[in-house]
C-alpha cells in the first residue's frame, strides 16, 4: 500500500502526486488503497493529491480509499464538501 510522506504541502505535491500514482499502478486489486498514518503536516494541497489519485483508480475500475487520515484533514475535506469522496477502507 503506497504511504503518504510526513509532510504534504503544495512544495511537494507534484513529486508526491507522481510517486503516488505509480505505485497505485503497481498494486494489483479492485481497490486503491493509500496510507495517511505517517502525515503530520499538510494543506489543501494533501486533499488535490488524494482527489487526483481518486480520479485515477476510478478512471481504471478501481475503488479507492485512504487507511489513516488524520482529524485535521478529515475536517478540512469536510469544509470542501469532499468528505465522502476520501474515505477510510471499507
Amino acid at each position: 500500500m503506497p504511504v503518504l510522506p510526513p509532510e504534504l504541502t503544495h512544495r511537494q505535491a507534484s513529486a508526491t502526486l507522481q510517486q503516488l500514482l505509480a505505485a497505485l499502478a503497481a498494486v494489483p486489486g479492485e481497490e486503491a488503497c493509500v496510507d495517511a498514518r505517517a502525515l503530520r503536516v499538510f494543506d489543501s494541497s494533501a486533499l488535490a493529491v488524494l482527489l487526483e489519485c481518486r480520479r485515477a483508480a476510478l478512471a481504471a475500475g478501481r475503488r479507492f480509499a485512504v487507511q489513516g487520515l488524520p482529524p485535521a484533514l478529515t475536517g478540512m475535506a469536510g469544509l470542501y464538501g469532499v468528505q465522502d469522496l476520501i474515505q477510510e477502507p471499507g
